[in-house]
C-alpha cells in the first residue's frame, strides 16, 4: 500500500502488481502540489522497521517517554516519529489515575497493545489486569492497573510539569508530539494555551 501511495500521490499513472493487490491504470485526479510524507502506524519491531524502510516515518501510540528510546532505533535515523501522547493538565493525580485506569484497561487488553507492552517489558505489572480481564471481571481489571503505569502513559500535572514530561518524549526521539487532551473538561482552549511551548 505504501509503495502504491508513493507512486499515486505523484500524479503518475499506476500500473503495478504488488504483493497483495494489483492496480491497473489508476491516476489521481487532483494530485497534491507536493507529495506528502507517508507515515505508518507501528508498535513492534516488524512494523517499526517497515515504517523506516518503506515509509517516511512512524506513528507511535500508548507508550512512555522512556519507551520511545526503545522504539525509535527500529525505525532508523532521519525518519519522522509522531507520537500520540495522552495529556491531562490536572494536578489532581487521584482523579487522573482513576480516569487513566479505565483508558489503560480498555486499550491494553486489545491483543496488539498487550503484545506491545509485553515487548516493552510491562508484562509482570500488567499480568493481574490481563488475568482479571480474561476472567471477565472488568472492574477488577481496571482496579489492577498500577498508578505507575498510568503515570507513564498519561502525562498529567501542572502545565509546567506536563510540558517537562512532553519534552522527555522529544528528547528520546519523537519529532512531532500529537497531544490528545483528556479530562480537560470545558476549557480545552485554556489547556492548549497552557501546554503550548514557552519561548
Amino acid at each position: 500500500m505504501v509503495r502504491f501511495l508513493k507512486q499515486a500521490l505523484t500524479g503518475e499513472k499506476v500500473d503495478a502488481r504488488y504483493d497483495s493487490f494489483t492496480v491497473k491504470g489508476f491516476r489521481l485526479g487532483r494530485p497534491p502540489a507536493s507529495t506528502p510524507p507517508i507515515l505508518i502506524a507501528a508498535l513492534r519491531p516488524g512494523m517499526l522497521r517497515l515504517a523506516g524502510r518503506e515509509g517516511d516515518g512512524a506513528i507511535i501510540n500508548w507508550l512512555s517517554a522512556e519507551d520511545v528510546a526503545s522504539v525509535v532505533p527500529y525505525v532508523g535515523p532521519g525518519k519522522e516519529i509522531v507520537a500520540r501522547i495522552f495529556v491531562c493538565p490536572s494536578d489532581d493525580a487521584d482523579r487522573v489515575r482513576a480516569m487513566g485506569r479505565f483508558a489503560v484497561s480498555a486499550y491494553l487488553n486489545v491483543p496488539v497493545y498487550a503484545d506491545f507492552h509485553q515487548w516493552l517489558g510491562r508484562g509482570p505489572v500488567l499480568k493481574p489486569m490481563w488475568d482479571a480481564w480474561k476472567a471477565g471481571d472488568r472492574k477488577a481489571a481496571t482496579a489492577a492497573v498500577p498508578d505507575e503505569v498510568v503515570d507513564d502513559l498519561i502525562v498529567h500535572g501542572t502545565p509546567e510539569e506536563c510540558r517537562a514530561h512532553i519534552d522527555r518524549y522529544l528528547a528520546n526521539g519523537v519529532t512531532t508530539a500529537a497531544l490528545a487532551l483528556v479530562g480537560a473538561g470545558n476549557d480545552t482552549r485554556k489547556a492548549i494555551r497552557d501546554l503550548a511551548p514557552r519561548r
